[in-house]
């Protein structure tokens, strides 16, 4: 299809770096050299949303990128969230912002937001399918689609309904391509059948696929030692036939860097090296306690303000550990130090708002008991 970018790296602007931990205080002079080596090395599609960076990168994008480039340089995608759509005024009350936030004039792509079966009504009762074409219809959306967390019947069922959606965005990475939960491969498959062009999102899963275990970086390095780890998760995303841009959440310029370095001439794995990705799956699976991406989806609305995200990471982390050797680790008092400005895992009122959001599906609750057991003393 003729709407799809010649480079398949994409600029992810859901992780920007930041000059403190605030999620709006975005480091902008750092970007502004991220995007321009972007750029400079002929990629050319960033996407954003709403809520992402503290709902600041929308307002970054104008910033960093349409006040600084012609806008034919670049595409730009992002999204209508259904968690901020109430009635059908909502639609262009937040489009409308959106226009304004990033300067753009139009997007070049636009997603209807993570649907899953609890936000599909929504969707549905505001007439956002329509809305959306309409937009196109007046030229201030070239391409519409939507973002995906659910299963691939349900996949399968919206495309059959709505067949002029052109492409999907998908959770796609080695790690997940065979889980039970979200199913990367068959919902690939649906797009593949409907012949609907996939944008990846979460290629690394949240970084969770730039740190392994340390069996899989040497199984890696005994495979390429040129290549770092994180690209591997990139490169395994890029390599499906059906993928049209992999999305990489960049928090770094040194991680721009890397990425720029194999991707400007990207060569498709091998099916070799897909095995050693597969071998490297099961190395983190078997290790892997609560298998969250860290997306921060959970944390806006929580009333007892808990650290979610970190707890969980935190948590891994020592679950990897022999503890019954240590005894103690020094995530013990990074749990410590977090909390004294946040909520504490045993704060939780088990209110389910978390759950409700949660892309991955996970039982939040049950797994901040665990991080109470463990941590909280």
């Amino acid at each position: 299809m003729n709407f799809i970018p010649e480079k398949k790296l994409g600029f992810g602007l859901m992780r920007l770096p930041q000059n403190s931990p605030n999620a709006a205080d975005i480091d902008l002079e750092q970007v502004k050299q991220m995007v321009d080596l972007f750029l400079e090395k002929g990629f050319t599609y960033f996407d954003t949303a709403w809520m992402y960076n503290g709902f600041a990168s929308e307002n970054a994008v104008k910033k960093v990128l349409t006040s600084r480039h012609p806008r034919e340089s670049f595409t730009l995608a992002t999204k209508l969230h259904a968690g901020f759509v109430h009635s059908f005024e909502d639609r262009d009350k937040v489009f409308n912002a959106q226009l304004e936030k990033t300067g753009a004039g139009y997007f070049d792509y636009y997603l209807l937001h993570g649907i899953e079966a609890g936000m599909l009504p929504a969707y549905e009762k505001y007439d956002c399918f329509s809305w959306l074409l309409g937009k196109k219809a007046a030229g201030l959306v070239k391409h519409a689609g939507f973002s995906f967390h659910d299963q691939p019947e349900l996949l399968d069922r919206i495309l059959t309904e709505h067949p002029e959606m052109e492409f999907v965005q998908l959770q796609i990475n080695y790690l997940d391509w065979e889980s039970e939960w979200v199913k990367s491969r068959a919902c690939y498959e649906v797009c593949v059948k409907h012949g609907k062009p996939v944008i990846v999102m979460e290629p690394v899963k949240g970084g969770t696929l730039a740190n392994v275990p340390e069996e899989a970086e040497k199984l890696f390095a005994s495979e390429n030692p040129s290549m770092s780890v994180p690209s591997w998760a990139i490169r395994f995303a890029a390599s499906l036939p059906n993928v049209m841009v992999v999305l990489s959440g960049m928090s770094t310029l040194s991680q721009m860097q890397d990425n720029l370095s194999y991707m400007a001439d990207f060569k498709p794995l091998t099916d070799a090296e897909k095995d050693v990705c597969f071998k490297v799956a099961d190395i983190i699976n078997n290790q892997i306690t609560v298998p969250c991406t860290a997306c921060h989806y959970c944390t806006p609305g929580c009333p007892m303000d808990i650290a979610i995200p970190e707890y969980f990471s935190l948590y891994n982390e020592d679950m990897r550990e022999n503890l019954e050797e240590k005894g103690w680790t020094i995530n013990f008092t990074n749990y410590d130090l977090l909390s004294e400005k946040r909520g504490k895992a045993k704060d939780c009122i088990a209110c389910g708002q978390c759950e409700s959001v949660c892309p991955q599906h996970l039982t939040i609750i049950d797994f901040l008991k665990d991080v109470s057991a463990h941590f909280d003393h």
